[in-house]
């Protein structure tokens, strides 16, 4: 699995990756300068394959270029902080 696609659809506030019509997701809250990521899932068949790092690893990425301020309500991002 090394061509997983991480999709960041904005205007829904997430980050997602699409596998066999499954779906993991990191989302955000974005208010002015500072975002704060609230979730991570991945469904259990997709488990074990890095794939909430990959996202998480994105949406830090996005914010940091962005330069905003990063805030985690979500504790597996907590761990990136």
């Amino acid at each position: 699995m090394t061509d997983i696609k991480v999709l960041h659809q904005q205007d829904k506030e997430q980050f997602v990756i699409n596998i066999n019509e499954q779906q993991a997701l990191l989302t955000y809250n974005l208010y002015d300068d500072r975002v704060v990521f609230t979730h991570t899932f991945v469904p259990d068949s997709l488990r074990g394959q890095g794939l909430a790092e990959k996202l998480v690893r994105s949406g830090l990425s996005w914010a940091n270029s962005a330069n905003l301020n990063i805030e985690a309500s979500c504790w597996y991002v907590q761990k990136f902080l």
